[in-house]
């Protein structure tokens, strides 16, 4: 046994019990930081695991069993053309418009087929920050300047990080690269990501309809697609059983009689999603598995599920310690955030990209957020700042991200992340000023 791991565990186990003995429980701020904690992830389990995270889970697994890895190489891989894999990476990020840890299990699915890092990494940032209604949103409650930097800094953003990353740990993607190749050529190929096109978009569409917002919007077709949404989603679920029997020739009563039990008890339970769309997720499951030809897909999904969802629920508690949940406070109080990102310094900026970074907040809350910091005397640079931070990272994701790339990679990624919002936000705010 090594000695200086005996002493990290003896230094951990000691800590641990100095923290409990002298922690003041008595203390209402403590204790209301507590519930905060069980509070924000009992509102996230509420309001995205559902349907958010579980959605996010089989698109990942099916990239991982049926995505073949030559198509993934040639449009994103760390030799594709560089126009192409960022074009790419950063319209298929966008299109979905997810939160930083709902894009986390796709991301984990293309880059273990084969994504180069740099555009896996844009695609990554490109999901929660490229959000195209928040991004309307900011600008109708925020101004038209901050939505208009948002939007352009976000685009910017999502590609310059990637070719940094790329860059940086470019001797890193070489072996990546060669190894994928040599994986390709000894026949590791997989089923053509054509023939599962439709197997892919009515996931995506699960993912896109379950998770449809309702917010302020004087558009006709937004407002249609909210009151409709759940019939859309039950159309793309039926959509999903069509593909499996199709592609992985699944007999059709089992999907038939899968979509009649969620039917009836979507019946049952009217004006509540939650017991029909539990049962789409395990009648889907159970059934894929019982299939020869998409049991692989369970089993990829399960494997994404089961390394991620441990460290996304301890750092939902984290940050629901320390911070709280939007419109709560946790153990620091708002005040000293609301003291330290008043003006435009570039100190402010930087606070406001650290807590944009570590905080978690389902997108498009982001908006709310920063309208009440504005409100309590906030700059418009650091606001800029925290927009460009706080949707892309969270301390949830960062822990999920190190289980994927590596610390070393996560560690540069943030960096990157909240360098580039504080240096943006610090130039906006002196244009502005």
């Amino acid at each position: 046994m090594s000695l200086r791991n005996e002493l990290r565990a003896f230094a951990l186990m000691l800590g641990v019990f100095l923290a409990f003995y002298f922690a003041p429980i008595s203390s209402p701020r403590l204790s209301g930081a507590i519930v905060e904690a069980f509070s924000l992830v009992q509102w996230y389990a509420r309001e995205n695991m559902i349907y958010g995270l579980i959605p996010a889970f089989f698109i990942a697994g099916a990239i991982g069993a049926f995505a073949a890895k030559s198509a993934i190489m040639k449009y994103l891989g760390a030799r594709a053309k560089r126009v192409v894999a960022y074009a790419v990476a950063s319209i298929s990020g966008c299109v979905l418009s997810v939160c930083s840890c709902t894009i986390l299990p796709i991301f984990a699915g293309i880059y273990s087929r084969g994504a180069g890092l740099g555009p896996a990494i844009t695609f990554l940032y490109a999901g929660p920050a490229i959000n195209v209604l928040a991004i309307f949103l900011t600008a109708r409650v925020l101004g038209a300047e901050i939505g208009l930097a948002r939007a352009l800094g976000a685009i910017t953003f999502s590609i310059v990080i990637g070719l940094l990353m790329h860059v940086i740990f470019r001797k890193d993607e070489a072996v990546r690269a060669d190894e994928s190749l040599a994986s390709e050529v000894n026949g590791d190929a997989g089923p053509s990501i054509r023939n599962a096109l439709f197997f892919f978009i009515a996931m995506v569409a699960i993912l896109v309809f379950a998770n449809w917002a309702d917010v302020e919007s004087e558009s006709p077709l937004w407002r249609w697609l909210f009151r409709w949404k759940w019939m859309l989603t039950a159309g793309a679920g039926l959509a999903l059983g069509s593909t499996m029997v199709a592609l992985f020739r699944v007999p059709a009563w089992k999907i038939l009689s899968g979509a009649a039990a969620v039917a009836v008890l979507a019946i049952i339970f009217r004006g509540n999603p939650l017991p029909p769309f539990v049962a789409g997720v395990v009648l889907t499951s159970a059934i894929a598995f019982t299939e020869a030809r998409s049991r692989e897909w369970v089993t990829e999904t399960w494997g994404f599920a089961k390394d991620m969802l441990p460290m996304f629920l301890v750092g939902i508690m984290m940050v629901g310690f320390a911070l709280g949940r939007p419109g709560h406070e946790g153990l620091i109080p708002r005040s000293w955030v609301e003291s330290l990102v008043g003006g435009n310094s570039v100190f402010a900026n930087l606070v406001a990209s650290v807590a944009g970074g570590l905080m978690y907040f389902c997108t498009m809350t982001e908006v709310p957020i920063v309208q009440g910091l504005l409100g309590a005397g906030m700059g418009k640079g650091p606001a800029l700042a925290f927009l460009l931070a706080g949707p892309a990272v969270s301390l949830p994701n960062v822990l999920m991200l190190r289980r994927i790339i590596g610390t070393r990679k996560t560690a540069v990624y943030l960096l990157l992340v909240i360098t580039m919002a504080t240096i943006t936000g610090a130039i906006f705010g002196v244009i502005k000023g």
